[in-house]
């Protein structure tokens, strides 16, 4: 089992930025690609940022330029930080961590933190 713990949300003027923090815990062992998403009310989830073990990173067009995705694996933290918000980044953003154990993929979700970008 995997646990995700996310932080770092809040309200935020546009053009502001902000830090958001995934702590995991647990079977850390087996965790590999892990990634942010989210999800506005009435939308489906989106990825926002993938990032692997190794450092390779992937990212959604709309925050390309805007959002870095990083991982401390040392201490198991995932960031993602968010710089020239715009209202259309208000979601609930979910940590994901993809788990293989025993030749089978598993995959964890943090409760969200809700980031809101209003003026």
């Amino acid at each position: 089992q995997v646990k995700l713990v996310e932080s770092g949300g809040g309200l935020v003027q546009p053009g502001g930025s902000l830090r958001l923090s995934c702590a995991a815990s647990g079977a850390i062992y087996t965790i590999n690609d892990m990634g942010w998403y989210r999800q506005a009310p009435g939308n489906q989830r989106e990825l926002v940022a993938t990032i692997s073990t190794g450092g390779s990173t992937t990212y959604a067009d709309s925050v390309k330029g805007r959002f870095t995705i990083s991982r401390d694996n040392a201490k198991n933290l995932v960031y993602l930080q968010m710089n020239s918000l715009k209202p259309e980044d208000t979601a609930v953003y979910y940590c994901k961590a993809d788990s293989l154990r025993a030749l089978r993929w598993y995959y964890y979700w943090g409760q969200g933190t809700q980031v809101t970008v209003s003026s």
